[in-house]
């Protein structure tokens, strides 16, 4: 049984950074495609950045350039390490692989 578990989420000025953990058990993290979602609140749930199990990413247009989507296969964990962060990356954001998905971490970006 896959399980997933967001860490490293909380508050943060504009501009500062943070660094989100998705630790994986019951499944090999470099043998999938993961991905970072978020979701607002009143919002949909936004795809932000994925890595295949070859390591290619994709970003959304909203985080390009700011935020990195990595993964370490000893550890069998991701990583979202966001820089630049604005308010309008406040929400709760999930770690998923295929169909199965973490509780979430908040990150709040407030002045």
């Amino acid at each position: 049984q896959v399980h997933l578990v967001e860490s490293g989420g909380g508050e943060v000025q504009p501009g500062g950074s943070l660094r989100l953990s998705c630790a994986a058990s019951g499944m090999i993290v470099s043998m999938y495609s993961m991905a970072w979602f978020r979701q607002a609140p009143g919002k949909e749930r936004e795809l932000v950045a994925t890595i295949t199990s070859g390591g290619s990413t994709n970003y959304a247009d909203s985080v390009k350039g700011r935020f990195t989507i990595s993964r370490d296969s000893a550890k069998n964990m991701a990583y979202l390490q966001m820089n630049s962060l604005k308010p309008e990356d406040t929400a709760v954001y999930l770690c998923n692989v295929r169909l199965d998905w973490g509780k979430g971490t908040l990150v709040t970006v407030s002045s």
